[in-house]
Formats: C-alpha cells, sequence, structure tokens
C-alpha cells in the first residue's frame, strides 16, 4: 500500500529546513540601472564550491510523470546546493526531506507557481524535477565536479501524492 503525501502550497517559512525559495515575491527591490531595473537578491544562498566544485548553469527539460503521481524514489547531495527556476511559467511540485538518513515518513511535496523557485540545501532529500501538466523548463544552478555526488534511495513502497485539484 502507498504511502499518500497531502501537497501543500510553497512558502519561504514551510520550506525553510530544506532550502530557499526564489521569488521576488517575499522581497524589496534594489533599483539599479537608473531606476529601469529592479533587482531582487541575493535569493538563495548557493554553495557549490566544496571538495573541488565548481558553479554549472543548465537548462533541464523535464516530462511530468503520470498521474496519479507516484514517487519512486528520493536523491541527495551533500556537497552542494541545487537550484532549480521554472522557464515554463507552469505549476511544478518539489519533493523534500531533512538531510541526514533518509526516512520516507518524512517526505513532503510542496506545489510551486510558475513564477517560484528553490534552492535545496547540500544533503536535503529531494525527487527530481517534478514538472505537471506538460513538458516544463528549468534554469538550474548546480554544482560540477571531478567526483560525483548523487546518493539515491527506492521508495518501496512509492509516495503517491495528492495533488489540489
Amino acid at each position: 500500500m502507498n504511502t499518500i503525501v497531502q501537497a501543500q502550497p510553497l512558502t519561504s517559512e514551510a520550506f525553510a529546513p530544506f532550502g530557499d525559495v526564489i521569488s521576488c515575491d517575499e522581497r524589496s527591490p534594489t533599483r539599479i540601472n537608473y531606476g529601469q531595473t529592479e533587482r531582487y537578491g541575493p535569493l538563495a544562498a548557493l554553495d557549490v564550491t566544496r571538495e573541488m566544485g565548481e558553479p554549472v548553469l543548465s537548462i533541464y527539460r523535464t516530462k511530468p510523470l503520470p498521474l496519479p503521481l507516484c514517487l519512486g524514489r528520493m536523491e541527495c547531495h551533500k556537497l552542494g546546493s541545487q537550484a532549480f527556476f521554472p522557464l515554463s511559467n507552469r505549476p511544478w511540485a518539489v519533493a523534500v526531506a531533512v538531510p541526514g538518513e533518509f526516512v520516507a515518513t518524512q517526505v513532503q511535496v510542496f506545489l510551486c507557481s510558475g513564477e517560484q523557485g528553490v534552492n535545496f540545501h547540500a544533503g536535503t532529500w529531494h525527487h527530481f524535477s517534478l514538472a505537471l501538466g506538460a513538458k516544463s523548463e528549468f534554469l538550474v544552478i548546480d554544482r560540477t565536479a571531478p567526483a560525483g555526488d548523487c546518493e539515491e534511495v527506492t521508495l518501496n513502497p512509492p509516495i503517491q501524492v495528492e495533488l489540489p485539484a
């Protein structure tokens, strides 16, 4: 029997144990470029340089999983953060659990607007990007290094996610 997790709205307060919410909504801008531009930032605490790591900027193109949404794996990167920001302006989901030993009953799922991104702190367990409804693109800032840094666990049974109607 699958564990069922109810997706909740993404807020900075609820997401704080896992990382940063990347959004202009909760911040005041600084005016730059002679008042023509509003700068929102810093938006996230990027952490990518441990053990010879370097920042890498990528675009991920992700197909949605079939519904009902079932999570089969979680992963973590202990040596660096990962920032995801949607480029497709569509809602998407984020599944996370606190750093340390993985505990399936602690998985939380957040529903993100198409204008909210996240930055997973190093060691935060997370599912890969969860596009909803259609293929979506994400701007990703993470770590590249000579040695890999991805630990995975298989969820058996999978975790089913209840999305709001």
